[in-house]
């Protein structure tokens, strides 16, 4: 749905100013190349926090505590 919505939105940038319009079509994977190294590191800072709460809730759940999870 996210994609007929944006996809409607550069419709009707096409009909109003369509060099605005063009640029948009030419710079996206631009950006979306630029953001992905962001995008992988912060899965990895997301996955390391992870295994930092998993290391830390380890005690309680081998003592039988309820589930933090």
């Amino acid at each position: 749905m996210k994609i007929i919505c944006a996809f409607f939105v550069w419709c009707l940038l096409l009909v109003v100013c369509w060099p605005i319009a063009l640029l948009a079509l030419v710079a996206a994977p631009v950006i979306w190349l630029l953001a992905l190294p962001f995008r992988l590191l912060g899965i990895a800072v997301h996955g390391v926090f992870a295994l930092i709460r998993a290391l830390f809730l380890l005690p309680a759940r081998i003592v039988g505590g309820r589930n933090f999870a």
